[in-house]
């Protein structure tokens, strides 16, 4: 008598198939449109940024020439430094505001909505005209330091570190956390640095990325006020030399991924945060 084998599918692997087998082939078109969307034009500068070298120069001349010049150093230093000072300024004074206005003041959400796009609606070009006398009668020090870019940027941040923690905020049972702190004996202070603000890390970090790509590429406030930040040596660089000014560009995309990367990690492993402060505070 003959036998007959059964051949039995491994655990799961019917489920691989059928989800496999759900993915339409249009989603898939247009996944890899979407991929050459921005990968061509940065194989395309990449290609321009390797062109344009004498025989026995380097590969890398151009992006040689950018690293090496001391100009380069300082202007990146500078914007870096200036984003550094717009994000903790933006953070001290927006995270109070915001959580007050949730947790004591909801009926002002409304006003705080309607200030929060107001730069949208107002150009730069009119905000600089309009802050710079301002900021130079209060103190004439501070108008010619680059500090005073910081301020001003703060302004232009104001829509996306509001809107990122205002989400933030809806997205939390901010009365329960709050009352669950204060019934342990943390008062609203120690609330909003134990407890709130671990449960805001996504929106903080949302927020602060978004402060950082407007310090690092904003151009108008900071060429009329004579300040040489990486956003204006890349528009210099751009108008004296093609070949380094596209490989300075090549460079900006790198750095702007690796500040996405770096707050991407930064934001992980936020989720229980508000439980763990809590039970410090208990202890």
């Amino acid at each position: 008598m003959a036998q007959v084998t059964v051949p039995v599918a491994r655990p799961g692997s019917h489920r691989l198939r059928r989800a496999r087998s759900r993915v339409p082939i249009w989603h898939m078109l247009w996944v890899v449109l979407g991929a050459l969307f921005f990968l061509v034009p940065i194989y395309s500068v990449v290609e321009f940024s390797l062109q344009g070298i004498l025989p026995g120069q380097n590969v890398f001349h151009w992006y040689l020439t950018v690293f090496d010049d001391p100009n380069f150093r300082s202007a990146f230093w500078l914007s870096v430094q200036i984003s550094l000072e717009t994000v903790a300024a933006s953070l001290v004074l927006m995270v109070p505001t915001v959580f007050w206005v949730h947790l004591r003041l909801p009926g002002l959400r409304p006003v705080m909505d309607l200030v929060s796009v107001l730069p949208f609606v107002v150009p730069p070009i009119v905000l600089i005209v309009g802050l710079a006398p301002f900021i130079k009668s209060l103190s004439i020090w501070l108008f010619v330091r680059p500090e005073v870019l910081s301020l001003i940027y703060v302004v232009f941040a104001l829509p996306f570190m509001y809107r990122a923690l205002d989400a933030g905020l809806r997205a939390i049972d901010l009365q329960t956390l709050t009352e669950a702190a204060e019934s342990l004996g943390a008062s609203l202070p120690r609330t909003l640095v134990r407890v709130i603000i671990p449960n805001l890390r996504a929106a903080i970090i949302g927020g602060s990325l978004l402060a950082v790509a407007i310090s690092m590429g904003e151009f108008t406030v900071a060429s009329l006020m004579g300040f040489n930040t990486f956003s204006v040596y890349t528009f210099d660089i751009g108008m004296s030399t093609a070949y380094e000014g596209v490989a300075l560009t090549f460079v900006s995309f790198l750095l702007v991924w690796g500040i996405m990367l770096a707050l991407y990690l930064l934001g992980r492993g936020g989720a229980g945060a508000a439980a763990v402060a809590i039970t410090d505070e208990k202890k």
